[in-house]
């Protein structure tokens, strides 16, 4: 990746893991069903109104809605409000991109180098690192929800970068369209008739997750696949879990051991080497340099 690119996927790093501070406030004041539901309402609409066609056909936006919306955001709040805390699901969740590695590998045929596997291990040994000092609280159920989602997102990765839309944002949006029904539905169904009256930092949640983490978050992630293989921006999301404890540290005062900043550096080091190349790889190889003349024989 060049230097700009990098920059853009470590700020959606950051976005995505303020992201679950946020979206454990918004729980708070709704049902996880009904909040998924609002969150790409808000996202679709008025939007839609001005997007235009998504301009891929619509065999993908309803499976890239089935899988990150549906699937993914489905799962992922019913396990955080099954009891999985915020700091642990934004490191669950980060099996993603082991999965959209796999799918890239098995469905798209991309090629897993070396490098790769090696920067990946690196990274994932930050993340087992920070799962042993976090420890699993929550339920067995909720965590086997969040790495279902995990799965999702992954499989989501793929579909996406398989349709290959022209413009990332509109097709997000979209995916926004396609994805609130089934969820609303799936709401009035399980959690039963909506309730609205929550104050306003619900809504700012909502607001926070619709437009910044969905509509912005999801256009920037669709717009680094385009460029790159997805098994080269996905190890990206894996500073997420940086991100979200830290804010979490920030925000609600959960303390950074030491155990967990080394495993940051980890993850850090890990997808800095995974998803650049070797110098040799990239650059020109130089001329050599002229050896000195040696001294002149006389006579």
């Amino acid at each position: 990746m060049s230097p700009r690119h990098l920059a853009l996927a470590v700020g959606l790093a950051a976005v995505w893991g303020f992201n679950f501070v946020v979206m454990q406030v918004g729980l708070k004041h709704f049902p996880p069903l009904l909040y998924a539901g609002i969150r790409f309402t808000l996202a679709a609409f008025p939007a839609l109104l001005l997007a235009g066609r998504p301009g891929v056909p619509w065999r993908w936006v309803a499976g890239v809605a089935a899988t990150l919306g549906v699937g993914q955001f489905g799962l992922l709040l019913v396990g955080m409000r099954a009891g999985m805390p915020a700091g642990l699901t934004s490191l669950v969740l980060q099996m993603q991109a082991l999965f959209t590695v796999l799918f890239a590998v098995t469905l798209l045929g991309e090629r897993l180098t070396a490098r790769r596997v090696l920067g990946l291990a690196v990274a994932f040994g930050g993340l087992a690192l920070v799962a042993f000092d976090f420890g699993v609280s929550g339920p067995l159920g909720a965590f086997a929800l969040c790495v279902a989602a995990a799965a999702a997102w992954g499989l989501g990765n793929v579909v996406q970068r398989r349709a290959a839309p022209p413009d990332s944002l509109r097709f997000m949006v979209w995916v926004s369209a396609f994805s609130a029904p089934p969820l609303l539905l799936l709401s009035l169904l399980v959690e039963g008739p909506p309730v609205l009256t929550a104050p306003a930092e619900g809504w700012l949640s909502l607001a926070y997750v619709a437009f910044v983490s969905t509509l912005g978050g999801f256009g920037v992630w669709g717009w680094l696949l385009r460029r790159y293989d997805a098994s080269t921006v996905a190890p990206y999301t894996l500073l997420v879990p940086v991100f979200g404890m830290s804010s979490a540290a920030l925000v609600t005062g959960e303390p950074l051991s030491w155990t967990k900043l080394l495993a940051a550096a980890l993850i850090v080091a890990g997808v800095l080497y995974a998803g650049t190349r070797p110098r040799r790889a990239t650059e020109p190889p130089r001329p050599p340099s002229p050896l000195p003349a040696g001294p002149r024989r006389s006579g």
